[in-house]
């Protein structure tokens, strides 16, 4: 009940009257700072697939720029350090300032970056510094929020992170209308003006101080070499699928022979990345790793790895949005090479996919708020898969065509519909599998433990990415699309152990 005086509760902000400004409010701020972190995945997404399509690369070295994406995989690796240092909006800020430099160096280039190889050192930094914003907005939003408001805010969360993701279309549109050079100034301003906005963001708690030192973990490390050999095995697993194009680049003829082969792109870093996990999962359950607990750098990793059923988990996030990520390099490719113009894939994507993404990323916060985010991650999953085969069937049907040619309105009506049910769809799936990540997260190790948690989703995404370029080149695009429909079950099986998780969480 509130009193008489206190007015109407904002939906999501417990306590907080209408008469509150709408700029102190929280999920005003969930939605800007979402916004600012889904810009740049679409940047890396819808504009550079389209970008490097239209200046003649094919699909399988598009798909092996999906492995500069690596760098959201590798995140968890400076995570301690912002957790530790705190200023959250300082990072994030700063961090917008960087992707604003390198859409300017796009500008100023033009379509020469192209072939040139600073083309890869800039988008190498555009993904650690989309990487460091993710880092410091995800921890700044799980300290802000209350666990009851997790569903309404995660809606808010996921729309806004997907309008961000949407304005890339804008920068699409400008740039069928006014060339390159003038939609990647454009994308510069947006990313400049989201620096400057991050830093009014209210201020977060001050750091906790821990009686264990850095110093003082690391010589706890050398006394436990399982946790070397472990964390060895996993950032090797997670850097092999950059290992044969760096050896073709470097002349290493041996590993580039082996590189070719499916058990070397797909089954070795997968295979090291499991073996690593559960190494870890095993030194963090060691009697001495316990003393590292709180520490600054491993406290995060020995509190999350020491969990019943984590390895588990650890499989779940890899595969829960698999069939998803496999799918989404892949999708504006095939827009480019079904005719599509840019006004035309931008325009879709703006008007149809904005307020059908708000709307699937809301329904899909209430529906987790109601129901349960258990229930959300299998229900809400199921129709998160749909958008695949949906996309196949409008490959299957709609034919090739030279970009701005003339296309049947049927075929039109067709990629839109696949459209308009991918940015519905992906919001409902999305809004649980979030929930469960936040859900599981130490609220007093919030940075650290949920860059681990979400850098293991980037691995998959990244992975999925690269191996799509060469799939949709191999097998074509409507087989490649019905894969990945498939994809999206696997971690239904590991449903029983998040049930366990959740409620380990809830008793916590």
């Amino acid at each position: 009940m509130t009193s008489p005086s206190s007015g109407p509760v904002v939906p999501g902000v417990p306590g907080a009257p209408d008469s509150t400004p709408v700029y102190k409010r929280k999920l005003f701020w969930v939605a800007l700072l979402y916004f600012s972190e889904g810009l740049p995945l679409g940047v890396f997404f819808d504009i550079f697939p389209v970008y490097f399509r239209q200046q003649g690369v094919n699909l399988a070295d598009i798909g092996l720029l999906s492995l500069l994406g690596l760098a959201w995989t590798v995140k968890f690796l400076w995570a301690p350090a912002i957790d530790w240092a705190r200023h959250h909006r300082w990072w994030i800020s700063a961090a917008n300032a960087g992707m604003a430099l390198v859409m300017l160096f796009f500008a100023a280039s033009g379509t020469a970056a192209v072939f040139g190889p600073w083309v890869w050192v800039a988008i190498g930094m555009f993904t650690v510094l989309s990487a460091t914003n993710d880092i410091a907005t995800d921890g700044y939003t799980i300290e802000l929020l209350d666990r009851r408001e997790y569903g309404m805010a995660n809606g808010f969360r996921i729309g806004f992170y997907r309008v961000g993701m949407i304005f890339a279309g804008v920068v699409l549109i400008m740039s069928g209308w006014l060339g390159w050079s003038v939609a990647y100034l454009v994308g510069g301003a947006v990313f400049a003006c989201n620096a400057v906005i991050a830093l009014f963001a209210p201020p977060e708690a001050h750091r906790v101080s821990t009686n264990t030192s850095l110093g003082t973990e690391l010589r706890l490390l050398r006394d436990q070499p399982l946790w070397v050999v472990a964390l060895g095995l996993v950032f090797i697993g997670l850097l092999w699928p950059a290992l044969a194009p760096v050896a073709k680049v470097a002349g290493w003829q041996v590993v580039a022979q082996w590189a070719p082969t499916w058990w070397f792109k797909g089954a070795v870093p997968v295979g090291l990345m499991f073996l690593g996990a559960a190494l870890m999962v095993v030194a963090a359950n060691h009697p001495r790793a316990q003393l590292m607990r709180e520490g600054p750098v491993f406290g995060a990793w020995v509190e999350l790895l020491s969990r019943p059923g984590m390895i588990a988990i650890l499989v779940f996030i890899l595969l829960f949005k698999l069939g998803d990520a496999s799918m989404g390099f892949m999708v504006k490719p095939f827009w480019v090479d079904s005719g599509f113009s840019n006004q035309q894939i931008g325009l879709v994507s703006v008007q149809l996919g904005l307020a059908l993404s708000i709307a699937g990323g809301l329904l899909g916060g209430w529906y987790v708020d109601t129901r349960g985010i258990y229930k959300g991650l299998w229900v809400l999953g199921i129709w998160q898969a749909l958008s695949n085969l949906v996309y196949a069937g409008a490959a299957y049907v709609v034919p090739h065509a030279a970009q701005g040619a003339d296309i049947a309105l049927a075929n039109q009506a067709f990629v839109y519909v696949a459209s308009a049910v991918e940015s519905f769809t992906g919001g409902l799936g999305t809004g649980a599998f979030l929930a469960f990540l936040m859900a599981i997260t130490s609220r007093a190790k919030a940075t650290t433990e949920y860059a681990i948690l979400s850098s293991i989703f980037a691995f998959s995404r990244a992975v999925a990415g690269w191996a799509g370029g060469i799939g949709a080149q191999e097998m074509g695009y409507a087989a490649y699309f019905f894969l990945t429909f498939w994809l999206s079950f696997p971690a239904y099986a590991l449903l029983p152990q998040v049930r366990r998780m959740l409620a380990a969480a809830d008793a916590r």
